[in-house]
């Protein structure tokens, strides 16, 4: 491991402690040419499942890939980076559960918009736009449609409030 700071190979673990979520170990190191500190993270490395793309291409999985659609879908919206992080995760723990050499696409794409939909459905929708690519306007309210009519299913109705005996409002 090269120090960041001076690119010296030598350095000596100062600190090693447990990540939150239990996959990744933090630690920090020093430097032994220029005595400065840097934190690394060590993970277990799994093999990589090749995605299987729409047009029948292969490419290595991609988290950062991954991350990088769920945070343009999220943009200027009150999602937090420790959010996407977690769905990113999840989505990471699902392919690997799999156990496929090969993952479609078409996996990868529905478990981010299951995840969307329970976090933000503005971030939904815009990952459902360019995911689905909807050829017209139509398919895009369709897809709203379902969503509001979801919505409806998910949210309990209130109780209408009943009237009280001797009530002079009654």
């Amino acid at each position: 491991m090269r120090c960041p700071f001076c690119r010296h190979r030598g350095n000596r673990v100062v600190d090693s402690r447990m990540s939150t979520d239990g996959v990744t170990i933090r630690r920090r190191r020093m430097c032994a040419s220029c005595k400065r500190r840097f934190t690394t993270y060590e993970r277990v490395e799994e093999a990589v499942p090749m995605v299987v793309k729409k047009d029948d291409r292969r490419e290595p999985y991609d988290r950062a890939k991954v991350v990088a659609g769920i945070k343009k879908a999220c943009e200027k919206r009150p999602v937090a980076t420790a959010t996407i992080e977690q769905i990113a995760d999840r989505i990471e723990a699902a392919v690997a559960e799999r156990g496929d050499k090969e993952v479609p696409s078409s996996f990868v794409g529905s478990a981010v918009m299951n995840e969307l939909h329970g976090i933000d459905q503005v971030a939904y929708v815009r990952f459902a736009s360019v995911y689905r690519s909807f050829k017209d306007i139509g398919e895009f309210m369709r897809e709203l449609e379902e969503l509001i009519q979801r919505r409806k299913e998910d949210v309990p109705q209130a109780p209408l409030p009943r009237e009280k005996k001797g009530d002079p409002a009654a």
